[in-house]
């Protein structure tokens, strides 16, 4: 007959001693005692390893997709006597395509190349090919070509790259060299100004809060093209400008992704004219995690104004005509029905002077990703994301076109797929060889 004793005298043993290595790691973390940068880097990277062994295995299981909140489809609203009348372009994330719909609904165009044709051994861009890689932003120029930035969940960073593609969704060239992700805009001279990221590993001077390894956010200027023309750190910008003492508020999870800039756009000639803190060519760029709206002149390299505000989250800054900033504030809203909102505000007082948060029978809602433009007619079109649908709704908050992601997956067809932004193009901003022709 075995000794009961022994064995549990050996279980409580070794329990003993599992237990003190765990308070002595713990306390190394805690007072940051060598090698404590060693044992964060280790448990973070079990951490991500576990987490892409798992929830990466299922697309359905990342923060590509939500369960629908209802069954809605396509068009559910359209006032035509209200709406601004024209052509959505969007994307979303059930797979690497760019759609062009008219104002019933009715796709009259799409782009699409497979993620694994354009690397196709290019780059090693880890495990994001497949099904989770998605055109996050793209960009339709009057003739059909169309710039598409790449992005996978999955991945860190999780930038891909950006591909210009003719009508026929034929590669005209592609940008893999940087790991582009969020936004892009282009100006009237066809420069593309790019927001890229990369892990630093160098200590950022005078930044003990950042401790490296770090996700680094770059702004990339490219030609017509796809040649870059140049390229800097904002994570170097912000730190050499007066708002660098952001970087003390963050938490250490935050820090190591210290900005997760996630707009950029280019301030145009009536937003320059009308605006007091920009001008013609700057860029505004928001910064979501240290909260800041910034204006970068990117000739000087330097942010020439920045504010933070009642928002949590934000995704979008946009400069208007009228000189004020449209923005989509994912968290902020704390007395509205759901917790977003849009808000147009003025920069000088940061009076907000407009906001739409939906009702308390549909309210706005989305943590992540979401944006918000302002059209021609003085409505907005509204993306929510994690909803997978479009809003524009009128200055009065009427809602007079609303398109839901007719795209269903998962067990049962529950869930829907993220929309990650939308854009709305007049008739006349299409040249008639492509323009599209709507039954």
């Amino acid at each position: 007959m075995s000794d009961g004793g022994g064995w549990i005298g050996t279980s409580l043993f070794v329990l003993s001693i599992a237990l003190i290595a765990f308070l002595v790691g713990a306390y190394v973390i805690i007072a940051k005692v060598p090698p404590y940068r060693l044992l964060t880097n280790a448990h973070e990277a079990a951490v991500a390893l576990y987490a892409k062994s798992t929830q990466y295995s299922d697309p359905y299981k990342t923060d590509l997709w939500y369960e629908a909140r209802n069954d809605n489809r396509g068009v559910v609203t359209y006032l035509a006597d209200r709406a601004h009348n024209g052509y959505t372009l969007y994307t979303s994330s059930h797979e690497a395509s760019a759609f062009l719909v008219d104002m019933s609904g009715k796709e009259v165009h799409r782009w699409h190349v497979p993620p694994e044709e354009i690397w196709d051994g290019k780059r090693e861009a880890a495990g994001a090919i497949g099904p989770f890689v998605y055109i996050r932003k793209s960009y339709m120029f009057p003739n059909g070509d169309l710039l598409a930035l790449y992005e996978g969940s999955g991945d860190t960073p999780w930038g891909l790259g950006l591909v210009k593609l003719d009508k026929e969704s034929n590669v005209l060239w592609t940008y893999l060299d940087e790991r582009a992700h969020h936004d892009l805009d282009v100006g009237p001279d066809g420069k593309i100004y790019l927001l890229t990221h990369e892990m630093r590993h160098e200590p950022v001077p005078e930044q003990g809060n950042l401790e490296t390894p770090l996700i680094e956010d770059f702004l990339t200027i490219l030609s017509p093209d796809g040649d870059v023309q140049k390229r800097f750190s904002l994570l170097d910008v912000i730190a050499e400008s007066r708002f660098k003492w952001l970087y003390g508020g963050l938490t250490r999870r935050a820090a190591q992704d210290p900005l997760h800039s996630n707009s950029v756009k280019y301030v145009g000639a009536e937003a320059g004219d009308a605006m007091n803190i920009a001008r013609e060519g700057d860029l505004m760029i928001s910064f979501r995690n240290i909260k800041l709206v910034g204006v970068l002149d990117p000739e000087k390299e330097e942010i020439v104004w920045g504010t933070t505000g009642p928002w949590i989250g934000q995704h979008d800054a946009e400069p208007l005509a009228n000189g004020n900033i449209l923005l989509f504030d994912n968290g902020g809203n704390f007395n509205g029905p759901a917790g977003s909102r849009v808000i147009e505000f003025k920069p000088e007082t940061m009076e907000i002077v407009w906001q739409y948060e939906g009702s308390e029978q549909d309210p706005l809602k989305s943590v992540l990703r979401s944006e918000a433009a302002r059209l021609e007619n003085g409505n907005t079109l509204i993306t929510e994301s994690e909803a997978g649908r479009f809003l524009e709704v009128t200055p009065e908050g009427e809602i007079v076109w609303e398109y839901v992601n007719p795209v269903r997956g998962g067990d049962g067809d529950k869930q829907i797929p993220i929309v990650a932004w939308a854009k709305r193009y007049t008739p006349e901003e299409i040249d008639a060889s492509f323009r599209p022709v709507s039954n």
